[in-house]
């Protein structure tokens, strides 16, 4: 019993940087989910309590597979993920090691926010356009009984203009934004703490817990 020797390459498990304790709970998780197979397939995500009343299910499982998240070259969804495949995703939430200099802490800080810049831009064309924007807004609202949906599509306006006069300075009345770029998301989190909003308590990963 155990993690089978060489199921997961040493890259991944270099990524990840945890310890043998921390890989076997991990592996005995995705057996779990997998119910024993070799593979998680999206319905596996349905055992998950704490994400049945996520507003963003969808797109938080949706992340799991898709192949930019996964490191591969192709675009797309992949149908089904291998237990390799589930080291590479937890990889963006491992916890900051002390030992980090500035060129890895800045890597890290890069690598988790391409994960969730890659949440928000539903059609992988490089950029979170308003539309994007407005859906996710809109699902994460949609638990308020209170808020109507054009009330949310205006925060969701709003926040899109803020964003716009971030990245691209005052916006002349017939310029038109097309969309946050990745440049544009990184100057938008400048200063804020993704660190401690990344974090895996959905899969009650209880040794790893404090990974954000």
């Amino acid at each position: 019993p155990g993690v089978p020797r060489g199921s997961a390459p040493v890259t991944s498990l270099l990524a990840l940087a945890v310890t043998s304790e921390q890989i076997e709970h991990l592996h005995r998780r995705f057996k779990q989910l997998s119910q024993d197979q070799l593979t998680i397939r999206k319905e596996n995500f349905d055992s998950i309590p704490d994400l049945e009343f996520n507003p963003i299910r969808g797109k938080i499982v949706h992340a799991f597979f898709d192949k930019r998240n996964l490191r591969q070259e192709s675009d797309g969804l992949a149908d089904e993920i291998t237990f390799e495949d589930f080291l590479t995703i937890m990889s963006y939430f491992r916890p900051i090691e002390m030992n980090m200099d500035e060129e890895q802490l800045d890597r890290f800080r890069k690598e988790k926010l391409k994960f969730l810049f890659h949440m928000y831009d539903s059609d992988h064309d490089g950029k979170i356009t308003l539309q994007e924007y407005r859906n996710v807004v809109e699902e994460l609202l949609s638990g308020n009984p209170h808020l109507e949906k054009e009330s949310a599509r205006s925060i969701a306006d709003g926040a899109m203009m803020e964003a716009a006069s971030i990245c691209v300075g005052q916006m002349g009345p017939d310029q038109v934004y097309e969309g946050i770029t990745f440049e544009d998301f990184l100057k938008m989190w400048q200063g804020i703490d993704i660190e401690t909003k990344m974090h895996v308590r959905f899969l009650n990963v209880d040794t790893i817990a404090h990974c954000y």
